[in-house]
């Protein structure tokens, strides 16, 4: 697909149907986040790859919408320092964004489906992911192939027309 077709197609997925992720496709979908930019090339990211069944259920309960996790085919768990900097902290988080919607489109160039979702129960997902104390988990990107429809590009979007969103050189 080519990079705007994967921009287009890219829709949250809450269904997955029970197809298993190649494991070099999933290599291929954190190497994406892995390679995206971040603040000063900090590169503050950790990625744990879940694809065990009961991990999967149990990690859905880390947050009342993470549901879609325990259908999931895999699910990615990013995972960060602990930072008491509160300017590095918002630093953090754009660049794990930029991480998030990188591993995000490259699924979707392969038709695979993704969600994420954010982590509450942050006691949880350490116990289950095994991470050290000095680590969080900030968001799970959930990965499968769609139990609906095939991803393609989506001609008219729910969005705000481009009109209404884009400014041209001043408000």
């Amino acid at each position: 697909m080519d990079t705007f077709d994967a921009i287009r197609a890219r829709r949250n997925i809450r269904a997955f149907s029970e197809r298993p992720i190649d494991p070099g496709d999933l290599d291929r979908i954190v190497d994406a986040g892995r390679r995206a930019p971040s603040a000063t090339n900090w590169q503050p990211w950790d990625f744990v790859v879940v694809t065990e069944r009961g991990r999967l259920v149990a990690l859905s309960k880390v947050f009342e919408w993470a549901r879609p996790v325990a259908g999931s085919a895999a699910t990615v768990a990013l995972v960060a320092p602990a930072l008491e900097d509160a300017p590095r902290r918002d630093w953090l988080m754009y660049d794990f964004g930029q991480a998030t919607m990188s591993m995000m489109l490259a699924a979707a160039d392969l038709g695979i489906g993704s969600g994420h979702s954010a982590v509450v129960d942050q006691a949880l997902a350490r116990g289950l992911l095994e991470l050290p104390e000095d680590r969080w988990c900030v968001y799970l990107v959930t990965l499968g192939y769609p139990a609906d429809r095939p991803l393609a590009p989506i001609g008219r979007p729910n969005r705000r027309p481009l009109d209404d969103v884009v400014h041209r050189e001043v408000w």
